[in-house]
């Protein structure tokens, strides 16, 4: 990849997609050293899916106060998971 790099212009996008990787290889290639590792965030994603969908329906609480609560409920809604 190197080698490809040298024959780029520094302002080509796909010499700026592989400066990128090239910083960061060391994290890019991690995963081949560990089997655990998941090569994407998808996860994670899901894990706050819920917290942005409902962000809409949190920005009209009523209140302060019905905000606090409505945050307390989603505390124990999730803990409980």
């Amino acid at each position: 990849m190197r080698e490809q790099r040298a024959k780029l212009s520094r302002g080509n996008d796909v010499a700026k997609a592989m400066d990128y990787m090239l910083k960061r290889w060391a994290a890019f290639t991690r995963f081949l050293n560990d089997g655990r590792i998941c090569l994407s965030n998808n996860s994670a994603e899901r894990g706050v899916r819920g917290i942005a969908l409902g962000r809409k329906f949190w920005l009209f609480c009523g209140s302060d106060r019905g905000g606090e609560r409505a945050a307390v409920m989603y505390s124990l809604i999730v803990s409980a998971r």
